[in-house]
């Protein structure tokens, strides 16, 4: 029995050895397959949605550790400005205090045509929600290294802009949560209005819980094809949520990149971790690459960004305090009047005698 069973090792061993292969060769073309439909399937979906593109880290126009030489030397790529201070681990636009400004500008024109910026940055202080602010401001602009009322940089900007606004002060609208930001694109003439949260000027934006978070929050600006998408990672999910999508902008080339911030009565710590710019490549028709050059950003069919900012009316309370004055004003007018028309009678009365 022994030696039977000794006999047939050999034939089973032989068996296993010539169809091992032919098993790992049939799930090795299994494999295959469904690796190529994954690869097919993913390349058509990109292609559908235009996102399929190469991108290029451009180190010239980004800002990131160990923030070496930053606004010391001439061989400096940015200019830093106020209240900024630099750190290993950050740069503070403006600490949590009162009345401080500060920014940090690029100093090399900027010429790519289509782009990527991935801004790290974080906001938080010790001011309870709505009783901070005011929040930051991400530019492109022709003019660099001006201080002003719009978050630390001057007003009537040529250029992009793009604002983290912690604090609502036109709260009695309710149509918004702050934080919020926003896209706004200056022509030299235009005004950021403060005391509406740059509603009229506004081309888009989101709610982005990005104050006193306990994650990482970042915005990404993408512009290609004279299309600006704007999205936020605010919530530790790691994937971008769009907050603007704006078809037809058109920007000039020449300007600055850079970043500011600006605390009133009312006050947050504002740092920059990282801005870092990435050329993107994309296929562009002859038509696309011919297209005229602008010199003044501007937005194609601007009056469909138009927002109109409808006034709220009075309040129960304040109405009845407005009709209780009211009727008060006019009860002592009315005494006046009988006072004076009494004193009057009587000094008729007194002519006759």
């Amino acid at each position: 029995m022994v030696a039977s069973v000794t006999k047939s090792n050999p034939a089973r061993l032989g068996n296993i050895h010539f169809s091992f292969p032919m098993f790992l060769l049939k799930y090795v073309r299994q494999l295959t397959c469904l690796f190529v439909a994954v690869c097919i399937l993913t390349g058509q979906t990109l292609a559908e949605d235009g996102e399929f593109m190469e991108e290029f880290l451009k180190r010239e126009y980004s800002l990131a550790k160990p923030y070496r030489g930053l606004g010391f030397s001439s061989s400096s790529q940015w200019d830093l400005m106020g209240t900024t201070v630099v750190t290993p681990d950050y740069v503070r636009l403006t600490p949590d205090q009162q009345s401080r400004q500060g920014a940090v500008w690029s100093r090399i024109p900027f010429i790519l045509r289509d782009w990527e910026l991935k801004v790290h940055f974080k906001i938080y202080g010790q001011g309870k929600k709505n009783l901070n602010g005011d929040g930051l401001a991400i530019w492109l602009t022709r003019d660099r290294m001006q201080n002003g009322p719009v978050y630390g940089s001057k007003n009537h900007f040529l250029g992009l802009g793009i604002f983290v606004d912690t604090y609502p002060n036109a709260d009695k609208t309710h149509d918004r949560t702050f934080p919020y930001v926003s896209v706004m694109l200056g022509n030299g003439t235009l005004s950021y209005d403060h005391e509406r949260d740059g509603r009229p000027t506004e081309l888009g934006g989101c709610t982005a819980m990005a104050r006193n978070a306990i994650y990482d929050t970042f915005l990404l600006v993408r512009y290609t094809k004279n299309r600006l998408t704007l999205m936020v990672d605010v919530d530790g999910k790691q994937e971008w949520r769009e907050c603007a999508d704006i078809t037809g902008v058109r920007l000039p080339t020449g300007y600055f990149f850079g970043a500011s911030s600006a605390t009133g009565d009312l006050s947050d710590n504002h740092d920059i971790i990282s801005m870092k710019l990435y050329q993107l490549t994309v296929d562009r028709t002859p038509e696309e690459d011919d297209e005229e050059e602008v010199t003044i950003p501007r937005v194609d069919n601007m009056q469909q960004f138009h927002v109109e900012v409808e006034e709220e009316g009075m309040s129960g309370v304040q109405l009845f305090f407005t009709i209780l004055f009211s009727i008060l004003g006019l009860g002592v007018l009315a005494v006046v009047g009988l006072m004076l028309y009494s004193r009057w009678k009587e000094n008729k009365r007194k002519r006759f005698y």
